[in-house]
Formats: structure tokens, C-alpha cells, sequence
């Protein structure tokens, strides 16, 4: 069996938001005028046109693909520059309502918004998606099965929406729990092979409760059109830092269950609820939680596991990938908090104020780029 390339492609989900005001402005469709000659199929538009879409080249190491999201992010600035707007990367707006936000008016999105009512109305949120390259299919499904259990330690680091409408929900990722409404979402099943989940979603379309794979909106899935595993569970990254640590930490995780299964051997396989439960934690306390060791069956700090996944699990890959400069920025964050925890701060040091929190946003959005 040969070798996965462990390439990674990114996409980031990002705000269009007026200075003026500090509101989401529904300006992408225009925006995608000059995009599109600018950028070609790296710019799209979502389901809200507030909302704007970028994905990287795909790329070799976590190292490319800094270089590309530094072109891409500084690309939509640029453009959204031109129309009097600003781009913030965070998993949701501070205060912006999803009642007021206009739907793109795109065949395939007029189509979510007819099939899933207010559900798509409400899905004012942005992520990160990580793709990372596995050709073999069989490895995939094991790669899934195993590093379903690492989804919640990489949640932690990436949370970034604390607020929702204008309230502090007291949780680090409601991005998280608005996607949670969504079918076929969340923690994946366990799958015994291939076939077992090409079977399902082969069954899924005959019967019309879906177009084709891409409506599969697991945590971390197979992709439909391309050989990757697509990990879809962070928050959007507000620095580029923590999205290319972020990108080497999966890419790490896959490089050590090939050499796992090279070997003959294995990662335990856990019951998804017992994941999900992992997930939960990391929803509501980011990294000042506790996560559940399940081989030792115990809660243990969020910080703690973490480090363990680093410094234990994946030490040997990580200097084989050279990736890690990239992947020890894991504990710039675990010292100095998410987004999730500096928006906090920034609006319990301002009295409340939400149009700071958008503004520290942007800025942040801004660092390495401009």
C-alpha cells in the first residue's frame, strides 16, 4: 500500500464587515466581481453574502501554506479595501443578526435555504477547513476512524466565537453549536471500510435526502470530489498562525497513523459518544477545560492532552515532516489563549463594548498579512 502524499489544502471562512459600523454587510457578490479575475476558483461566495470563501493551492507542507494564506488573506483585504469594507476571521460576528443577513443568490444556495429553513438562516458561522491528501481509500476510513479522537483537542485551540447576537454565551465555540443543527453533522461513526460508507452515502442520494457527498457535513470526512480527508471542525482561525498550526497538527496526526498502520499497528478506536462528550468539553471551556483521557479513563486539563498529543504521540513525525516551528506555536496558544479568550478579555477590559471585540478582530485578522 502506498504512502499518503499528506498534502494540505485550507479553506478559510471570513467576514465582510463594514468599519463603519462593525456590522456584517452583505457585499459579496460584488466583491467577487474583481475576485474572480484576481483570484479565479480561489475566491467563492457562501451561503450568506456577508461571507467570503478562499482556499489555498494545494500544498506540500504547512510552510506553503502560510505563504499562500498570506496571498489570499491580503487579496480579499485588498478587495474589500476597495469598496470601503474590512475582513475579520473569527467563528462568529459579536453582534450581527442572522434574521438580517441576505442569502447569495446562487441556484445552490437558494437550494440549502429551501431544503433547511431557518436552519440555513442561521448558519452565520465560518470555519476552517483542512484537507489533507490520503489516496488510499481503506487508510482513510482507518485514518478517520482513529483521529476522530483528536477533533476535540484541535477544537481547543481553534475556538474563536464567544458570542452570538450580541450576548457572551459563556461558551468558547457556538460556532460548534449552531452547526450541531445541521444533519449528518458532528462526530462521524465509526465505518468498518470503504464501502460501508461509500454504501451509505450512495443510499443517502437514491433516496434523495441528499445531491451527492458534500452535503455529508462531518467533523472530519472523506471529501466527495477530491483524495483528501477534510477535517471541518475549528473554528475559522483568526491569526494565521494558529491556522497553519493548526493544518500540521492533521497533517501530523495522519502521518503517524500511516506509520502506525505501516507497522501493524494501531490507535484504539473510541465510541463516538464518548468523542462527542470530548467535543462538548471543548465547546464550552476551550482550553481552560478538562478532557477525557479515554485509554485512562479520567478528566485531565485540555492542556495537559494536548501536550501529550505533541509531545508524545507525535514527536518522532514532527521532525520527519520538519513542521516543527509550526506545530509548537500550539504552545504560544495554550499560553496565551484562543481568539475565544482574547475576544473575552478585550470585551470585559473594554466594559462590555462589542464594536471593540470586532475591532481587535480585524486587526488581528490583519497580523503577518498587511
Amino acid at each position: 500500500m502506498k504512502a499518503p502524499s499528506l498534502t494540505i489544502g485550507i479553506e478559510e471562512e471570513y467576514q465582510i464587515i463594514d468599519p463603519k459600523t462593525g456590522e456584517l454587510k452583505s457585499y459579496i457578490t460584488q466583491i467577487l466581481e474583481d475576485g474572480k479575475l484576481l483570484l479565479k476558483e480561489q475566491i467563492k461566495a457562501e451561503l450568506h453574502q456577508s461571507m467570503v470563501e478562499v482556499g489555498t493551492e494545494v500544498c506540500k507542507t504547512p510552510a506553503e501554506a502560510r505563504v499562500e494564506l498570506v496571498k489570499l488573506r491580503k487579496a480579499v483585504m485588498e478587495l474589500a479595501g476597495k469598496h470601503g469594507l474590512v475582513i475579520a476571521a473569527a467563528g462568529t460576528h459579536p453582534f450581527s443578526a442572522w434574521q438580517q443577513q441576505e442569502i447569495t443568490p446562487f441556484e445552490r444556495y437558494i437550494g440549502v435555504k429551501n431544503d433547511m429553513g431557518d436552519l440555513a438562516q442561521q448558519l452565520l458561522i465560518f470555519g476552517t477547513h483542512v484537507h489533507i491528501g490520503i489516496e488510499d481509500k481503506e487508510f482513510m476510513i482507518d485514518a478517520m476512524n482513529v483521529a476522530r479522537y483528536f477533533v476535540p483537542h484541535i477544537l481547543c485551540l481553534s475556538t474563536s466565537s464567544p458570542f452570538w447576537i450580541g450576548r457572551n454565551t459563556g461558551l468558547r465555540s457556538y460556532r460548534s453549536i449552531i452547526f450541531r443543527n445541521f444533519p449528518r453533522s458532528g462526530i462521524p461513526p465509526r465505518f468498518n471500510n470503504w464501502d460501508e460508507f461509500e454504501g451509505m452515502v450512495e443510499t443517502m442520494v437514491q433516496t434523495h435526502c441528499i445531491p451527492d457527498g458534500s452535503k455529508i457535513w462531518y467533523d472530519v470526512r472523506p471529501n466527495h470530489r477530491f483524495p483528501t480527508l477534510e477535517f471541518r471542525v475549528c473554528d475559522v482561525c483568526t491569526r494565521v498562525d494558529e491556522c497553519v498550526c493548526i493544518a500540521a497538527l492533521f497533517q501530523a496526526i495522519i502521518a503517524k497513523l500511516w506509520k502506525l498502520r505501516r507497522d501493524n499497528l494501531t490507535f484504539r478506536v473510541y465510541p463516538t459518544e464518548l468523542i462527542e462528550e470530548n467535543k462538548w468539553r471543548a465547546v464550552r471551556y476551550g482550553l481552560d477545560g478538562k478532557l477525557l483521557d479515554l485509554g485512562r479513563q479520567m478528566e485531565v486539563p485540555a492542556r495537559d492532552l494536548i501536550h501529550e498529543m505533541i509531545d508524545w504521540f507525535l514527536r518522532d513525525v514532527i521532525d520527519e515532516l520538519g513542521t516543527r516551528k509550526e506545530i509548537e506555536y500550539a504552545y504560544t496558544i495554550m499560553a496565551n489563549g484562543t481568539s475565544a479568550d482574547r475576544q473575552l478579555k478585550t470585551y470585559h477590559d473594554s466594559g462590555n463594548d462589542l464594536r471593540a471585540v470586532v475591532d481587535s478582530i480585524v486587526a488581528e485578522t490583519r497580523e503577518g498579512v498587511v
